[in-house]
């Protein structure tokens, strides 16, 4: 077999192999020897048709035809070897079938084309220096009132309330109902006995604040609109009224801030440790969270310096694990995966995810080759420790330990190397929420699968 090769666009290798005639003679025999064992043919018995029979009845032209389709894959196959061409796809035969036809005579050379993806070369410009922005979120001591606020809430005593009207912060128990401003009914807003929290965000805002000052056993019309970003768009911005009945009226007791507190809500032994503690966790969490805007920018920035002639093949292996991850997710929330990824979905759902997957591709192949340009790899040790990590949350499930350590590996050598451009970037952090608009244009997570398959459903 005689294979020649050339460079082709989108990282692909066209080749052009030439198949003996030994080779075109021996599928051609093949072709005619299993029609006359399968064939069926009136007068002849299944597998005692002389050859001449077979040759009249079906015609050259089509045991040519089954002997080239038998023919192409081995050879293709063979010639990715003989030319030890790394694919990374299936091959694709890109000479006319029909020509090929013509051409094929057995005993003779035959000749054509076919093409493969092979992976792709990355250009990168300067890694180095980078200039990235990101934003830094900052240690708020706020944070840890509001949390040790919660946990007494939570191991909070609830009494009952006797002698004054609802305040904010109380539990009101009530009937409701509600109706549009054209008096008609809204459905499923009707509830007997109902606990409604009159804190901000735990309900309606102008019904809660409209509860306020009821004494237990008071009858009140609340006028209500709905927020703009009500769930149900029926009823989004909508003026409405309600009926309610303050049937009885409950308080939180909250527990003392002290030691005895600190004891039940934690670990430690007093206010003080139990504080700083906490403290020093929600600064953790700052840093950690800073760091990891760092790391995004960095990871975006490769793109724009990432040049990368992408394989269709691995465009879509990418694309398909974006569908996949966004299955999962929508599978978490409960959601019928089944009905929504369906064969009229997916293909919009998949062109929407394209520029994602090219992204993520060019991230995936700048981090490889930065990694090995600066010689950057995982220890033994550090993969060692990983996987005696890893392993013990596995236990009971079948899994390829080869295949877990690869992923492994990949992922520690990303987070080194995505470490080693932080430490070499030139990083200026800026206030929380100054980057949220540009941000939001390129996010990608779950706001913007959700919007990919409502566009996709939609349409």
């Amino acid at each position: 077999m005689k294979v020649t090769q050339e460079k082709l666009e989108q990282s692909r290798i066209g080749l052009k192999i030439e198949v003996t005639g030994d080779q075109t003679t021996k599928y051609y025999e093949q072709s005619i020897k299993k029609l006359t064992t399968s064939a069926s043919i009136p007068g002849f018995r299944k597998g005692k048709i002389p050859r001449q029979v077979i040759l009249q009845r079906m015609g050259q032209a089509q045991i040519k035809a089954m002997a080239l389709e038998a023919l192409l894959e081995p050879a293709i196959n063979e010639a990715i070897k003989q030319a030890e061409v790394p694919a990374i796809g299936n091959y694709q035969i890109t000479s006319n079938f029909d020509d090929l036809l013509l051409s094929y005579v057995p005993g003779q050379n035959l000749i054509f084309d076919a093409a493969v993806d092979v992976p792709p070369v990355v250009s990168l410009g300067t890694y180095t220096g980078l200039a990235i922005k990101a934003e830094e979120i900052v240690y708020d001591a706020a944070q840890v009132e509001d949390f040790i606020d919660r946990q007494r809430r939570e191991k909070a005593t609830i009494i009952p309330v006797v002698g004054r009207a609802a305040q904010l912060d109380d539990i009101a128990v009530v009937d409701y109902k509600g109706k549009l401003a054209d008096g008609t009914p809204i459905e499923g807003a009707q509830a007997e006995d109902f606990d409604i929290e009159l804190s901000d965000g735990k309900f309606i805002s102008d019904l809660v604040n409209g509860i306020v000052g009821m004494s237990i056993g008071d009858t009140r019309d609340v006028n209500v609109v709905f927020p703009a970003d009500y769930p149900r768009e029926d009823l989004a911005a909508q003026p409405a009224l309600f009926n309610v009945v303050l049937k009885d009226l409950k308080a939180r007791e909250l527990p003392s801030l002290d030691d005895d507190f600190a004891k039940e809500a934690s670990d430690f032994d007093t206010l003080t440790e139990y504080q700083s503690s906490t403290a020093t966790r929600f600064q953790e969490q700052a840093k950690k969270s800073t760091d990891q805007n760092i790391i995004n920018a960095i990871e975006t920035a490769l793109i724009d310096i990432a040049t990368a002639d992408l394989p269709e093949t691995l465009i879509e292996r990418e694309t398909m694990n974006i569908l996949n991850q966004m299955a999962n997710q929508f599978s978490q929330y409960g959601m019928d995966v089944n009905k929504l990824f369906t064969r009229e979905t997916i293909p919009k759902m998949k062109e929407n995810c394209r520029t994602d997957a090219i992204n993520n591709l060019k991230q995936q192949l700048a981090i490889e080759e930065i990694a090995k340009k600066e010689g950057i790899v995982v220890s033994d040790e550090d993969l060692a420790a990983k996987m005696s990590e890893v392993l013990p949350q596995l236990v009971g499930q079948d899994i390829d330990e080869n295949r877990l350590r690869g992923f492994i590996t990949e992922d520690l050598q990303k987070e080194k190397t995505l470490e080693w451009l932080k430490e070499h970037a030139n990083v200026e952090l800026v206030p929380e929420g100054s980057l949220k608009p540009a941000d939001d244009e390129s996010a990608q997570g779950e706001s913007e699968a959700i919007d990919i398959l409502a566009e996709a459903v939609a349409e």
